[in-house]
């Protein structure tokens, strides 16, 4: 129906036009920054409502706050896939976000424009994903979906992230166990010769199984009783290894190993490592990269025969590396340079830790086991003397 001119005689608007159609209702008009004339979404009841309006579309204009009523219409799948594509992501960063998209983001939101996504459609989503996935997963699902809405708000085509809810994309990880020196020692005798030598670097390193993965003859030194941590090689769903840098800039480093340790770096790179320099220091039994379920289903093999409980994970023994460093004498950053650890937080409290000082925690950790290990066959001796006196008396 066709809208007609306001009555004469009011006086020339300064800014937009407002008219009323023969069934009463108003619109409303204004040129925008571009000379494109734009009409209200919606029509008034009365014309003082459609002055309104405008009067808030002006102010928008003058202070720079105005957007496009047009520009949250951009798919939200074209827009997410856009996104994780353009970060420059890690291959394993990049399997997550991609299944994170396909299981739990995109079957709720895929057909939608960005500004149909509200607060209110976020929560049902995320209440609903609570009823059928785990926590942690809702978690960083959330994190992505806010992530990808923040890029959305800073390229303004939303006027704000509508992922809004607080604590929402907070993790409560489970206290990880500690295995004590006895159980390292067990797990490594328990998963056999040829892979002993990666409990030990999972636990006195400490290193990351991507990090030892990535190994090679050249990043031992024997004498030095040292490895050079150079790039990573995390093992993807697909089974293939994306070999690439390490988890941080801090990733690369050169970790001094404890003492007690040489015997065995000497007989696994003389026995199991790949021949040449850039030979592979863990291999299988058959010559090929060790994978992670062949891998996985020895480490359970080894943690049932130990009497450790099934959620300790190979990775649990980084957080027992940590832990008995701390005690050795090491400080939060001896760990930290350790581990191959950083945050923004962490470099501007530290000091630094140097090549000699962590020569000091790697002979702090020896000394430490060697202590515990001592105990341990003396506490056996004990037992094994009381044991006979019992028999002969």
């Amino acid at each position: 129906m066709a809208a007609k001119r306001t009555k004469k005689g009011k006086g020339k608007r300064r800014f937009g036009a407002v008219r009323q159609y023969r069934s009463g209702a108003w619109t409303a008009s204004y040129l925008d920054l571009t000379g494109v004339r734009r009409r209200s979404p919606e029509t008034f009841e009365t014309e003082t409502d459609a002055e309104v309006w405008l009067s808030q579309v002006e102010a928008d204009l003058t202070r720079g706050a105005w957007r496009d009523p047009d520009a949250g219409a951009v798919n939200f799948e074209e827009y997410a896939r856009t996104w994780v594509a353009e970060r420059g992501l890690g291959a394993l960063t990049y399997e997550l976000y991609q299944r994170l998209l396909r299981l739990h983001i995109l079957p709720a939101f895929e057909d939608m424009d960005l500004d149909e996504i509200t607060p209110p459609r976020v929560r049902a989503w995320r209440a609903d994903r609570l009823t059928v996935t785990g926590a942690t997963t809702v978690a960083k699902s959330y994190r992505l979906l806010s992530a990808i809405m923040g890029t959305a708000e800073d390229d303004e085509l939303i006027r704000r992230n509508p992922c809004r809810i607080r604590g929402a994309g907070r993790e409560v990880a489970a206290e990880r166990e500690i295995a004590t020196v006895a159980q390292v020692d067990a797990l490594a005798e328990a998963i056999g010769i040829r892979w002993r030598l990666m409990v030990y670097l999972g636990a006195y390193g400490p290193m990351r199984p991507e990090e030892q993965a990535g190994l090679r003859r050249e990043d031992v030194d024997v004498d030095a009783m040292t490895i050079r941590v150079r790039i990573a090689a995390p093992e993807l769903n697909t089974g293939k290894r994306a070999e690439g840098p390490t988890k941080s800039g801090a990733g690369k480093r050169i970790i001094v190993l404890p003492e007690f340790l040489r015997e065995d770096l000497r007989r696994h790179v003389e026995w199991y490592a790949e021949k040449g320099p850039g030979g592979l220091l863990f291999v299988g039994e058959k010559g090929a990269p060790f994978r992670r379920t062949t891998f996985g289903r020895k480490w359970r093999k080894a943690r049932v025969k130990v009497g450790m409980p099934a959620s300790f994970r190979f990775y649990d023994l980084r957080h027992t590396g940590h832990t008995l460093a701390t005690r050795s004498g090491a400080t939060l950053k001896d760990t930290m340079v350790r581990a191959g650890q950083s945050s923004e937080k962490a470099a501007l409290i530290y000091q630094h830790s140097d090549h000699e000082r962590q020569k000091e925690v790697a002979g702090g950790l020896d000394g430490m086991v060697r202590a515990a290990r001592e105990k341990a066959a003396e506490q056996a001796r004990q037992g094994s003397s009381g044991a006979q006196v019992v028999r002969g008396s």
